[in-house]
């Protein structure tokens, strides 16, 4: 299988473990149709019925997970269920259109111009047709259009305004002009300066419900998309005053739909897809419900999800085992999978290569601001001895990934780890880096999620090896989702964490490693690398993308940006009491085809 890089990354983690006893145990409804499937039409929509029980990791901390705060893992599958689009990525990474909610055309390559169209009768469980000024909401947010700010090498604004904190790049969208909008309300045409390699997938995020984004600024819908079609675009070389309208808009959608239980407030949690979020109850567990409006994609079979959070491997596996959950996505380890196989015929499991990579990045400042420093950290990391006690025994081939921007099944991956300089990093050199240090005892603190076994492993084993060369290493370990609000909060010198991918587009690159990027947590910056990446964007050519992307690699590698660790292996192990479960390498995981998930009678 040949694997793509990043179009949106999202970061991943663990939440902590909950009592098994939290959740009354159940075994499910009996469904009561056998039929249905995912491309099933509207006029097939009555559910087959049932309960589907999954288990999420993380706990969930916000209803948009295009926000650099609420980008994490489960926070974007609760999006995925509930929210729709132009189109979906299923599990060969194939994009597919889905027309039932609305159709996107080329309208020409010269310049590059494409027309969204919305259907009608689209709407948001509140009743409000899905329009324009939704579709104008999310293209202000993700181009950046209108940020003028100037950062300083701490990554903070120094002068103009930087307004939506997107996760995602800005680097494509914001090479177009301001959309034109259709006389119909429901479509605007975009027109881009340069061309684009994601084009097909730039306006696929969860789209942000505008008449609420308008409202909490105390505006009118109406008067929010003229703002974004009225004001110039932003230039940091000549900032100008902050626009107040636009920036209390922009604050509402950065923070404002960040929650760990439900709001009284609906318009908070609205849907424009399959399910609608019933109840929380925070950090333990989420029911969804069937929309009942919703015909405007892949209809589910099934009344109703329930979301638990369990952090620990073999509570899990125990939930499983005693048939109060139906589906679990553990941390890969050799003992989950043993106790699983264990479980005989009653339980089907799956294991697969995952997009996602723990990684260890050093922060571009603080004692790591001296490239020496962090290249000295950089060699007391025990990467092998990482893979051994973390992935070897459930993947006997395994070896620390080498490349920051390929996984071994990428046809570019041996040429870029040839030429990237990771072989300088293959084996523990602690007299090296007591060298570089000279006498020198930085105090290091790292972060990392302390409920997640994998991540305190490699914590434990880094922070040992490090500390024989003179590093004074801090825990800095966080439990719950304190890990996820943390990133590049400026609390911590080194964090372990990982980023898991859609496995298509080159859009992840300028996400993570762009100066200024929301998703570049270290505040890595290179001109030159900046240079390649604006380059990379535009670029469809598939070779020539991997010729851009080796050499941004071996960039990020002289930097001394830190180290990828092992790409991790993905375990799915649901009961055979549940039929439609099909793998997914990428972020969505186990989520990507929910709708065709069925309870058997």
């Amino acid at each position: 299988m040949r694997i793509s890089r990043i179009s949106k990354a999202v970061a991943v983690g663990a939440a902590a473990a909950l009592a098994l006893s939290a959740c009354a145990a159940n075994t499910g409804s009996s469904t009561t149709s056998a039929s249905g499937s995912g491309s099933a039409s509207a006029s097939q929509s009555a559910a087959t019925g049932g309960e589907v029980r999954v288990v999420e990791v993380n706990g969930f901390s916000s209803f948009n997970p295009n926000s650099a705060k609420g980008n994490v893992d489960i926070n974007s599958k609760i999006a995925y269920t509930t929210q729709s689009g132009f189109n979906y990525i299923d599990n060969n990474f194939n994009v597919v259109k889905n027309d039932k909610f609305g159709t996107y055309e080329k309208v020409s390559d010269d310049p590059l111009t494409i027309k969204y169209t919305i259907n009608e009768g689209v709407k948001w469980s509140d009743g409000k047709q899905i329009d324009a000024n939704d579709l104008m909401l999310t293209w202000a947010i993700t181009s950046g259009y209108f940020d003028d700010a100037t950062l300083d090498e701490e990554g903070a604004v120094s002068k103009g305004t930087q307004y939506f904190q997107y996760a995602g790049s800005t680097e494509g969208l914001n090479n177009t002009k301001v959309p034109e909008i259709g006389a119909d309300g429901r479509s605007i045409t975009l027109t881009y300066d340069q061309p684009y390699a994601d084009w097909e997938i730039a306006i696929s995020t969860p789209l942000s419900p505008a008449h609420v984004v308008a409202e909490k600024a105390g505006m009118k819908v109406e008067d929010l998309t003229k703002l974004f079609q009225t004001l110039p675009k932003g230039d940091a070389a000549k900032p100008a005053a902050v626009n107040a309208q636009l920036k209390k808009a922009a604050d509402f959608w950065n923070t404002g739909f960040d929650t760990t239980t439900l709001p009284k407030d609906k318009s908070l949690y609205l849907s424009s897809g399959p399910f609608i979020v019933d109840s929380i109850e925070a950090e333990k567990s989420m029911t969804l419900k069937r929309n009942p409006d919703y015909n405007w994609g892949p209809m589910p079979q099934v009344d109703s999800i329930v979301v638990r959070y369990i952090g620990d491997a073999q509570a899990q596996v125990a939930a499983l085992k005693n048939g109060e959950v139906d589906i679990i996505a553990p941390q890969a380890s050799a003992d989950t999978l043993e106790q699983l196989t264990a479980l005989g015929d009653a339980v089907k499991v799956d294991t697969f290569d995952q997009l996602s990579y723990d990684h260890l990045d050093l922060n571009f400042n603080g004692p790591f601001k001296d490239a020496n420093v962090r290249e000295a950290f950089m060699k007391t990391v025990p990467r092998q001895q990482i893979v051994d006690s973390i992935i070897k025994k459930l993947k006997p081939e395994a070896k620390p990934l080498d490349s920051q921007l390929f996984v071994p099944a990428n046809a570019a991956y041996e040429e870029s780890v040839k030429n990237n300089g990771s072989s300088a990093y293959s084996a523990v050199d602690v007299e090296g880096a007591k060298k570089l240090l000279n006498g020198a005892t930085p105090t290091v603190r790292i972060m990392y999620n302390k409920d997640n076994p994998n991540r305190v492993d490699a914590y434990t084993l880094i922070a040992k090896s490090a500390t024989e060369a003179g590093f004074k290493v801090v825990d800095g370990g966080l439990a719950g989702n304190a890990w996820g609000s943390a990133l590049g909060g400026g609390t911590y010198d080194a964090t372990i964490f990982g980023w898991i991918s859609s496995g298509i587009g080159v859009s992840g690159v300028p996400q993570i490693f762009g100066s200024g990027s929301s998703s570049n947590f270290n505040k890595f910056s290179s001109p030159e690398a900046d240079k390649l990446i604006a380059d990379l964007i535009k670029t469809t050519d598939k070779a020539e993308q991997d010729k851009l992307q080796v050499q941004i690699d071996k960039l990020i590698w002289d930097s001394k940006y830190g180290l990828p660790l092992f790409q991790s292996v993905g375990v799915d192990a649901y009961s055979s009491n549940i039929d439609g479960v099909k793998p997914m390498p990428n972020q969505t995981g186990v989520w990507w085809n929910f709708w065709e998930w069925s309870v058997k009678g």
